[in-house]
């Protein structure tokens, strides 16, 4: 970055500054209390992102047969709505005042409602109401959480099971909410096999949008993913959209969760979660959600009088904790390096950013600034990207394995565009903006010119045209 200008930083938007926004975080496990939500409302509105998703906790909210306490849902849900968030519901878990088994299951997490035709019942019920409820506030509701995973059906996964309880659950939300917007799926796991099942019990035909979860150090892989599920998916409904909903990556060795025994720092979990979502937007989904916005236990494998069994602490978070001896997660809650990547992307990708074809071609050459060749772009990742006032931007990076390499190197590029063109590059890592000194541009004509020995880093950099970054 050295041979450029550097002339500003992004200006940081707060997400009531946004009015649309496809990026996302969670807002998970409050239905097991295990972190202050007051203390994170502002610094999650401070990211700018959009999207919140959290989790409706029958159990909380159900303690005695009939009776619904949902004071702590209804305060979370304004409290977003407040600060300019838009708060999607993940309805779930189980219930141990119907369900034996999931009564000895802390926060009942893993234990759907299927066995009797009481807890069915009773889970019609929960959902038509919270549907109700909420009409007019929130109208994205989820059905379950990872059901293809043993954490999350503990009795046994089953697609067909998961088929009749998504149609069961779509028919009691829209009872309660005629115009909701359902989304199935949820899916972590990588084979069509289990998710095709399902939608062939008639899920498909009833739901809005396939969700998906990803934990991956290798991103370029998730856009063969959302190509696969979306042509499923419109096999049985040619609306179908897919959504993102769980990503990201741990902020330190040692936690527990998914990507667990890798030897992650700050550093690569900022470089993961800007290059995760670039991919997503790149793929197209619907919206994107990185998980999540706190450290905080894990909390899916406890069992109820054994609190040794859920004090597995997840590193996830982009504002990091302390925890106390419940595993609750106390102090500050502290940015980390993560939470300032993701609020200079949230502040660029304002919108209904699309990804699009821009007249572009990487032409490598011989780089004095390496001492050895451009990267080609066999060894690129690259899009362009159209917000709905016109404005382009290139993102571009090298995607070298993030756990045992930190890249740094050059790129040329060939670009058409208008010749009165303003060109900046931005580093979403410390949101610095710089200008392109005339040196690295070569004119070719007719609003054609060649960038020269560009950087080229292993996280997205923004070529922004016409103020793309504002």
């Amino acid at each position: 970055m050295e041979r450029l200008k550097k002339i500003g930083r992004i200006i940081p938007k707060n997400s009531a500054e946004i009015a649309d926004s496809r990026l996302g975080i969670g807002f998970e496990k409050l239905d097991r209390g295990v972190f202050d939500p007051e203390k994170a409302y502002d610094k999650v509105a401070a990211t700018g992102v959009k999207w919140v998703r959290i989790q409706s906790g029958w159990a909380r909210t159900e303690k005695e047969k009939g009776v619904y306490s949902f004071e702590w849902i209804d305060s979370i849900v304004d409290n977003l709505i407040q600060r300019g968030l838009r708060p999607w519901i993940c309805l779930c878990y189980g219930n141990g005042i119907y369900d034996e088994a999931a009564a000895k299951v802390f926060g009942a997490a893993g234990c759907p409602p299927i066995h009797t035709e009481e807890q069915k019942k009773a889970w019609a019920n929960y959902c038509r109401t919270i549907a109700a409820r909420y009409k007019g506030k929130v109208d994205h509701f989820e059905v379950w959480n990872e059901p293809d995973g043993q954490w999350c059906w503990k009795h046994g996964v089953s697609a067909e099971e998961l088929g009749r309880f998504t149609i069961d659950t779509v028919k009691a939300v829209r009872e309660g909410n005629p115009d909701a917007y359902l989304i199935g799926g949820v899916v972590c796991l990588r084979p069509l096999t289990f998710l095709n099942t399902a939608l062939n019990t008639g899920m498909g035909e009833v739901i809005d949008a396939i969700s998906f979860h990803e934990y991956t150090a290798r991103e370029t892989e998730v856009l063969e993913r959302v190509r696969a599920l979306r042509a499923l998916g419109k096999r049985f409904n040619p609306n179908m959209e897919i959504i993102q909903g769980e990503s990201g990556s741990q902020s330190r060795a040692g936690g527990n969760g998914a990507l667990r025994e890798g030897g992650w720092t700050q550093a690569k979990q900022a470089k993961q979660l800007l290059r995760h979502a670039i991919i997503d937007l790149m793929a197209d989904v619907k919206f994107t959600s990185y998980f999540s916005c706190m450290d905080m236990i894990e909390a899916l494998r406890g069992t109820v009088g054994n609190k040794e069994s859920y004090l597995d602490y997840g590193y996830f978070g982009v504002l990091g904790a302390d925890f106390d001896e419940d595993g609750v997660a106390t102090g500050e809650y502290t940015p980390k390096q993560s939470y300032w990547a993701l609020q200079n992307l949230s502040s660029i990708f304002t919108g209904q950013v699309k990804a699009v074809d821009l007249p572009v071609l990487v032409l490598p050459e011989y780089s004095g600034w390496i001492f050895g060749d451009d990267l080609s772009l066999s060894k690129l990742t690259l899009s362009g990207f159209r917000k709905e006032n016109g404005t382009t931007a290139i993102a571009y990076w090298a995607p070298t394995d993030l756990m045992t390499t930190s890249y740094e190197g050059t790129v040329s590029l060939e670009i058409v565009a208008d010749p009165n063109t303003v060109l900046r590059l931005v580093d979403p890592m410390d949101g610095s903006v710089y200008e392109i000194p005339a040196e690295m541009i070569e004119q070719e004509g007719n609003g054609c010119f060649r960038l020269k020995h560009i950087p080229v880093k292993d996280y997205p950099m923004f070529l922004c045209f016409d103020g793309f970054e504002k």
